[in-house]
């Protein structure tokens, strides 16, 4: 029983984690070009969510397809949030650019709100609510579509980073924006596909979060902090440590949860984080300035 237990909590853990590391990776992505933490972050994710349903109940999508246009169709809005909202600021200073963030992160959730409303909503699990054992544990369909998409998108990540021009230019971007942008990359559009992929991880992470939980227009914004501690937890900016913190913040709480109380699953948690930032204050992979 004690080892069945063990495995439950841990397919659990690796379930919310790799919701984690899919946020911290979009905050990383970020941050690593524009030095910024991007707030709207969080909102990316409720509104994924949110275009699932409308795509499946609204426009009768098959749901392959409803995941897919939610995806693209967070990708555009994050493109639009850093075309109209970021870049026509007249500073540089990123800390005006966090507050900005904020400001359209506000404004994301109460278009949210008067869009789709304040009720909770329910969006059905990507195939199927019939459990299966593995190796003594149970675990749901949505569980393995979580485990399977999030290992595809990491993986597709590090080759678009790569092995594409557009992630060349933003690895070039990243380590000196006027040096590329002497040599003929538009800085300014790097950066705004740099959101867009922000988004697009947001958004993945809603449409698989959101059939195993409730949806409303703020069901991001735990998920989204706690996605942001786990990219502090593995160094902030490091792509490797976002996935390590994600996952390692998701076992915590469910190991936590199960063994000393659901109650203070979250306080476990943050208490290890503070513990490894008083050691390591730049993370488990982040780089001394």
């Amino acid at each position: 029983m004690f080892y069945q237990d063990l495995l439950q909590f841990i397919f659990a853990g690796l379930t919310s984690g790799a919701i984690y590391a899919l946020i911290a990776l979009g905050f990383c992505v970020v941050h690593n070009t524009m030095g910024i933490v991007n707030f709207a972050q969080v909102d990316f994710v409720s509104l994924g969510g949110m275009l699932l349903y409308s795509a499946l109940f609204f426009v009768g999508w098959p749901m392959p397809v409803a995941l897919f246009g939610a995806i693209v169709g967070v990708l555009i809005v994050a493109m639009l949030v850093e075309r109209i909202g970021l870049r026509p600021a007249r500073t540089s200073d990123p800390l005006v650019l966090i507050f900005l963030t904020i400001g359209l992160s506000i404004i994301l959730r109460g278009s949210m709100v008067l869009i789709w409303g304040k009720n909770r909503m329910a969006v059905p699990p990507l195939s199927g609510d019939e459990p299966m054992r593995v190796i003594g544990a149970t675990i749901m369909p949505q569980t393995v579509w979580i485990l399977l998409l999030t290992s595809l998108a990491i993986a597709g990540l590090g080759w678009f980073y790569r092995k594409t021009r557009l992630g060349l230019a933003m690895r070039a971007v990243s380590t000196n924006p006027r040096a590329a942008e002497i040599v003929g990359l538009s800085v300014g559009r790097v950066r705004m596909w740099t959101f867009g992929l922000a988004g697009a991880l947001g958004g993945l992470a809603g449409v698989l979060v959101t059939p195993i939980t409730t949806l409303s227009h703020d069901v991001g914004v735990l998920l989204g902090l706690k996605g942001f501690a786990a990219a502090i937890f593995g160094g902030f900016g490091s792509l490797p440590g976002a996935i390590v913190g994600g996952v390692g913040l998701g076992l915590l709480e469910s190991l936590s949860a199960g063994y000393i109380s659901s109650a203070y699953k979250d306080v476990c948690a943050f208490v290890v984080l503070l513990l490894v930032l008083f050691v390591r204050p730049t993370g488990l992979f982040g780089k001394k300035s």
